[in-house]
């Protein structure tokens, strides 16, 4: 009798651990959705579907290619980037989307963000040479549509503009916010 207890104490203790790590998990989600700076980023379609998980668009940004020239300090070649946390400022353009202004290994070594600005991080995909440039993965690569919708989408996107608008907390991490096609917003996230 004690030890069946003891057995649901503890099958309740471990219920309400795995509930509130997924809580936190949403909750921190929703705080960079509701607070983060918003950025308006140009897409450019890579892949539609994954057969175990359904549609989606998975998407390459004008920022994810970043030319060596802007990072600080300048890479050499001779380090080994891969898969080394990156931050990068972005600005806003005169076209309204956000490009990069500079990027650096160490956030530190970034000048400081000014109004309109913000810093977002990401991860090396690829290691920039002296005179070429590192890809960079900012977890926005890929998003998950109705069941049925990647493909059209897929087709569009080769014939006219499509944006995201990313959240971006202090942190630097980011989540994407809403879908555009064009000034249209095809799929908006929701907070919870």
């Amino acid at each position: 009798m004690k030890s069946s207890r003891l057995i649901l104490v503890g099958a309740l203790l471990i219920s309400a651990l795995q509930i509130g790590f997924l809580s936190w998990n949403i909750a921190g989600r929703a705080a960079v959705l509701r607070n983060g700076q918003e950025v308006l980023l140009k897409v450019q379609p890579v892949d539609p579907r994954d057969l175990l998980r359904g549609d989606y668009v998975r998407l390459g940004y004008d920022i994810s290619t970043v030319p060596a020239p802007l990072f600080t300090p300048p890479p050499t070649g001779d380090g080994d980037y891969e898969a080394k946390p990156v931050w990068v400022l972005l600005h806003k353009q005169d076209d309204g989307y956000f490009g990069v202004k500079s990027a650096a290994f160490d956030r530190a070594l970034l000048p400081a963000a000014e109004a309109g600005e913000v810093v977002v991080s990401g991860m090396a995909s690829g290691a920039p040479a002296a005179s070429g440039s590192a890809s960079v993965d900012y977890g926005l690569e890929r998003f998950y549509l109705p069941e049925g919708e990647g493909k059209p989408i897929e087709v569009d996107m080769r014939v006219r503009p499509f944006a995201v608008v990313a959240a971006v907390a202090a942190d630097g991490s980011a989540q994407i916010k809403r879908f555009l096609d064009g000034e249209t917003v095809l799929f908006e996230e929701p907070l919870y």
